[in-house]
């Protein structure tokens, strides 16, 4: 008689755990920026200690946020969906107002928080992968059977954009416009359909980068740096001769000569330059391998996620493993001479306040998505042992099939409810329009 409440009070005591192998890429990652900024930045400032202790107060803070992040319920981070898309464009017009926005070198990309500047397109990021996440949950059907669906999301991140145009900071426009094309391609959007408004959004980001005379000569610079290698192409220059210097396993920790005010923004865009220096191919390689290890597990993590029908928590992990990847990959290209100058930061290695923050409480959205994940791979696991128990043969945990559109009807559900809950990881059944007698 009391089997069934105490079966509900078992699983409800159910704990799940953070997965190991990508808590470790994260602190491997973390680890090591902390030693490279305290190399690269010790001759950057008055106090050779100065961008290492700033770079572990906001580590520290940013972790302290990644904790509150890991004990926060997915479900209530997806009901807020609307308020953090909201969050996102009040966000990126306070750049613009007096007093508040700060300005440098031109770009409005940054609030006054009076104890540190604060760069606001980090918080978009994160913000805009949960709004995303959420939209494809309720209409994941609807994207990949109708286009209005499908581009409603390009014109959000559009609006998002045009904001972001205006401050100016082209990286940042691209990186999100792949963020959603990825996202929505993984959501179940057939890839076909996303090709037309792909080679319109090129387009037009080429177009912009061609019209403004800066982004124009980091293009051309790029393609050959020697022939301006003190002007348009000093960056690179010292980035690859840096590089260069590494060989095969570095000139070692601290050694580094570019560094001395040869190789600008050492600490943030051009760290990995340093750590090819000092460290060489093996601490190139080491770092290539600790990202691949993080964003892999990520899409391993979302796949699972998708698997159990846990979609929203799926498609977050899905969004930030696009994020750091992209990210990382872009930041490493430039310092190797493959992409023309973008201005990101290599995450969790780089020096930086709102970047490691943000971050931060990125890879505690990943470690609460795995904490999720095992503790529903746990409660099924039990529910198969109450099953077998009672005499019942377990069963996994069968995908729901729809139902056809002519019982559906009869029933009073719409076809869009029937055919909810697929996804591009599964068989879907895609809706039909003939009149049902």
């Amino acid at each position: 008689m009391n089997d069934a409440p105490r079966q509900a009070t078992r699983l409800e005591a159910i704990g799940g755990r953070f997965d190991p192998w990508l808590l470790g890429a994260m602190l491997a990652l973390a680890s090591l920026g902390v030693v490279m900024v305290a190399s690269a930045s010790i001759y950057q400032h008055g106090n050779p200690f100065y961008y290492l202790i700033r770079h572990g107060m906001f580590l520290v803070a940013g972790a302290g946020l990644a904790w509150w992040v890991t004990r926060t319920e997915l479900k209530s981070i997806e009901a807020r969906n609307q308020v953090l898309l909201l969050g996102c464009v009040v966000l990126l017009l306070l750049v613009f107002v007096p007093g508040l926005g700060v300005s440098v070198k031109g770009a409005h990309r940054w609030i006054n928080l009076g104890v540190s500047n604060f760069q606001v397109v980090e918080v978009v990021k994160v913000f805009f992968i949960v709004w995303l996440a959420s939209y494809l949950v309720r209409f994941r059907d609807d994207v990949s059977a109708t286009w209005k669906a499908m581009l409603k999301p390009f014109g959000v991140a559009l609006t998002l954009v045009a904001l972001l145009l205006l401050q100016p900071d082209f990286g940042s426009s691209t990186l999100l416009l792949a963020i959603t094309a990825g996202m929505l391609v993984l959501g179940g959007v057939n890839i076909l359909r996303i090709v037309l408004p792909g080679i319109g959004l090129v387009m037009m980001l080429a177009m912009l980068a061609v019209a403004a005379p800066y982004r124009l000569r980091r293009i051309t610079s790029f393609t050959n740096p020697w022939d301006d290698p003190f002007g348009s192409g000093y960056q690179l220059t010292n980035a690859l001769m840096a590089i260069g210097r590494g060989e095969w396993s570095g000139i070692g920790l601290g050694g580094s000569v570019l560094k001395l005010n040869y190789l600008p923004e050492v600490h943030t865009d051009f760290i990995f330059s340093v750590i090819g220096e000092e460290l060489g191919f093996v601490g190139v390689c080491l770092v290539i391998a600790l990202y691949a290890l993080l964003v892999g597990r990520a899409f391993v993590i979302g796949l699972r996620c998708v698997e159990m029908r846990r979609h929203f928590a799926g498609y977050v992990a899905f969004g930030v493993a696009l994020w750091i990847g992209m990210q990382s990959f872009v930041s490493m290209g430039v310092n190797l001479g493959l992409l023309p100058t973008k201005g990101l930061t290599l995450p969790l290695i780089s020096s930086g306040g709102s970047s490691i923050l943000m971050t931060c409480v990125a890879m505690g959205l990943l470690l609460r998505v795995s904490y999720e994940l095992e503790r529903t791979q746990r409660q099924v696991a039990l529910r198969g042992e109450a099953a077998q128990g009672a005499g019942e043969a377990p069963r996994a945990p069968a995908e729901p099939r729809p139902a056809s559109p002519a019982l559906a009807t009869a029933a009073g559900v719409s076809l869009s409810q029937t055919l909810r809950g697929t996804s591009r990881l599964h068989a879907r059944v895609e809706p039909t329009f003939e009149r049902l007698a």
